[in-house]
């Protein structure tokens, strides 16, 4: 999870990789291309592997971990599962983390083992995962974080005698909902694991260096009945909390989107790109990933890997709205696993630039090495490294006894260095030689990471301490960019880093260089820094004005009510309708609704709404907003909501459990965040297929806007637009409209 900060444009299907000039010592064009990786990624082993962890290991394989469900429909659900590829293009199923004969002794026999994180912590593996029900308190679902322990990734697993995190009563038999967790390691050396869920909201905790016991005070990082799923990273000098939003299961009505706050220290406050917390009531959150109009929908539970050229890529599972249900309609949700890469747009995280889940041929991580380097067996690629022993994590190794050298010379400007060291043994390398040289060292006898440079006619030192040992291997990443480099020390995540920033050339053309008296190498890499995309993808804006209603008169003859609200009525340039004691979620389908025809071709509606539903009262389900509207169980709904103690925009759709089934289902997506006076739009287009799509945006303003998710409706649909304001009559509240308008859509 490196950090790196790079400008550039981003081609869709080259790799984020720049070949050298240099025959000698490049790497060939074949190998300069990322491979090019389809999703949904676990399609040759599971139709679902929901909620994935990943990890590369010391094997050199990267191994995904996912969820308590039947990979494929028939199969019986295993307790949790892993799989491994060595290049994200072939993968390998590996079986369940656990069997009766290992599940943990604190699990019920009927509890759900769920949402996975892998770390390697001191030498072994540390797996994190919910219990849904322990035997802690009799008869009640009270939930908690477990974890287990292993020497390689795929076991065998042995759990701890009591959870990480045990069952907190929220009230007589309520208990907070403790799952998903995810661990973290700081920069310091301080261990944290993040959890919680609607119910109770996330949390963090600190934990003990070997990461199995919570310690100190937790802290709520989100507040409750909005985010779940939390994972966090470090990208520059900021820690960023992931979370998921929304129903993650509700079949082809799923919203399930990641939204990213960020803050100075791993305990918060976290807070989005508009500033506001994560926490507050009206609660923020930079969207990540969400569903953008393909086949997938409900993007979200992540983890984030980095790949040998610093490119970060989200992994997390998403729903095929056209498949969504594993087996019979409202049982087990069909959620594979995805993979697409992650940018960092004006230093926030955004799935392909904004553009979200992939469909097609896309290029996945890179994997391996440059400079005929083997990472499984660096000595291939060094003149001086001598064979190691085999490691039982690591197999194959090398070890450096003197100076070694690589065969090929380092002729990239900007690069990645990855190697992974073990043994109390220090280790030097050495990058370029004379006015542009670099000098890394990690000293374990004197517990230090030492940096140091040449640059021109100028010499520098730093030096941070090394706060965690362990018995176990450490990775060493050094990154150059056109600022400066980037050195990490760590076992998963970085526990040490030092920064230096230097313009020019950091490290001059030559051998790589190892210096040691007796260090244990393996899993070395070096390629060309990724490039990265540094705008987001073009976004729905408003051309001219079409035709629209701004509430000067009566309702002219282009309105039509459904279930007229005799109270609702235009006065002094808005449209002013009390909240109905009403809803059309479900059977009751009561609610008034005020529709028109909109204009043919692609358009732009919008509205500018005024609800003031407070932050400090339960409210459910106040709103008011925007529809297109099919029929009473066939719409997409953008309101303005009260949700318990929160208020969110909330981008709902309504439609039939399948095709032609009377049943009906009902989720979300959350797009933005709502104050007092909102301004929503439903960016309407049609694909040449004719299927519909509309794209939900909110404004706080009227000028800043945020796009989100996209709900469909079929080819020869032809949904109306119109106003709604339902939920709930106490306290009593008016929703003003402004106007309706209608403008064309374009893009920028």
């Amino acid at each position: 999870m490196a950090s790196k900060v790079r400008r550039a444009t981003l081609l869709v299907v080259l790799a984020a990789l720049v070949a050298s000039p240099v025959p000698a010592v490049s790497e060939s064009r074949a190998a300069s291309l990322a491979p090019l990786i389809q999703n949904p990624a676990s399609a040759s082993f599971a139709d679902t592997f929901a909620d994935p962890a990943v990890i590369q290991a010391k094997d050199g394989w990267w191994y995904a971990y996912a969820t308590s469900d039947p990979l494929r429909a028939g199969e019986q659900p295993e307790l949790m599962h892993v799989a491994r590829t060595r290049d994200f293009e072939t993968w390998q199923y590996r079986g369940p983390v656990f069997t009766e004969a290992n599940r943990p002794s604190y699990a019920t026999p009927t509890s759900g083992l769920w949402a996975p994180d892998i770390r390697y912590i001191d030498g072994r593996y540390v797996l994190y995962f919910t219990v849904t029900d322990t035997t802690l308190h009799a008869g009640d679902a009270d939930s908690a974080i477990g974890a287990a322990t292993a020497p390689t990734p795929e076991g065998p697993w042995t759990p701890t005698a009591a959870p990480v995190v045990g069952p907190r009563v929220r009230s007589p038999g309520n208990f907070l909902w403790t799952f998903d967790p995810s661990g973290f390691t700081d920069v310091r050396g301080r261990r944290y694991l993040y959890y919680g869920s609607y119910n109770g909201g996330v949390w963090v905790n600190r934990v003990s260096d070997d990461g199995l016991t919570a310690t100190g005070t937790p802290q709520m990082v989100a507040i409750d009945n909005k985010f779940e799923g939390a994972f966090v990273v470090r990208h520059g000098r900021w820690y960023y909390l992931l979370a998921s939003s929304a129903n993650c299961c509700a079949g082809p009505a799923t919203g399930y989107s990641v939204f990213a706050g960020r803050s100075r220290s791993p305990m918060g406050p976290f807070v989005d790109a508009e500033g506001i917390p994560l926490v507050a009531s009206r609660a923020g959150g930079t969207i990540v990933v969400t569903q953008n109009g393909n086949r997938w929908i409900g993007a979200g539970h992540n983890a984030v890997l980095t790949d040998a050229a610093g490119r970060d890529f989200l992994v997390y599972h998403a729903l095929d709205r056209r498949q969504p249900w594993l087996i019979e309609p409202l049982g087990i949700n069909r959620r594979p696993m995805l993979i697409d890469r992650l940018d960092w747009v004006d230093g926030w995280p955004r799935v392909r630039a904004g553009a979200g889940p992939s469909v097609g041929p896309q290029p996945g991580p890179v994997t391996g090495s440059a400079l005929g380097i083997n990472p499984a067996n660096p000595v291939r690629g060094f003149v001086g490294m001598q064979r190691g022993p085999d490691d039982p994590q690591a197999g194959a190794t090398g070890v450096v006894d003197g100076t070694a050298r690589s065969r090929a010379e380092l002729s990239q400007r900007d690069f990645r260095l990855r190697l992974e060291v073990r043994r109390n043994r220090s280790l030097t390398v050495v990058l370029g030689e004379g006015a542009a040289r670099l000098r890394v060292t990690v000293d374990p006898r004197n517990a230090q990471l030492v940096v140091s440079g040449r640059h021109g006619d100028r010499s520098w030192t730093e030096r941070e301490p090394i706060r965690l040992a362990t018995s176990g291997w450490r990775t060493l990443i050094v990154e150059t960019t056109p600022n400066g480099l980037v050195v990490q020390l760590g076992e998963d995540d970085p526990q040490v880093e030092i920064r230096h920033a230097v313009r020019g050339r950091v490290a001059a053309r030559a051998p790589i260089r190892l210096r040691s008296n007796g260090a244990m190498i393996d899993n070395l890499s070096v390629r060309a820094l990724a490039e990265e995309a540094d705008r987001l993808v073009r976004q729905p804006a408003a051309g001219r004005l079409i035709e629209g209603d701004e509430f000067t008169g009566t309702l002219g003859s282009q309105w039509t009510w459904i279930r007229q609200n005799a109270d609702a009525e235009v006065a002094d340039g808005t449209l002013n309708w009390p909240v109905e004691q009403a809803d059309l979620v479900g059977g009751g389908n009561d609610a008034g609704i005020l529709l028109r025809r909109p204009p043919s071709g692609n358009y732009i509606a919008e509205t500018k709404l005024t609800l003031d539903l407070d932050t400090e009262s339960v409210r459910n389900f106040q709103q008011a907003g925007l529809i297109a509207y099919r029929s009473d169980d066939d719409f997409a709904r953008l309101s303005s909501v009260a949700i318990w103690n929160t208020r969110q925009t909330e981008y709902g759709r309504e439609l039939a459990v399948v095709p032609g089934d009377d049943r009906t289902i009902f989720g979300g997506a959350i797009v933005g965040t709502p104050a007092a006076t909102v301004w929503l739009r439903l960016a309407h287009t049609e694909t040449a297929s004719g299927e519909h799509r509309y794209r939900a945006g909110t404004s706080r303003d009227g000028t800043n806007w945020t796009w989100g998710a996209v709900w469909t409706f079929p080819a020869g649909a032809d949904p109306r637009i119109g106003l709604v304001a339902h939920g709930g009559a106490e306290p009593a509240v008016v929703a003003s409209f402004d106007y309706l308008r209608f403008y064309a859509h374009r893009l920028r």
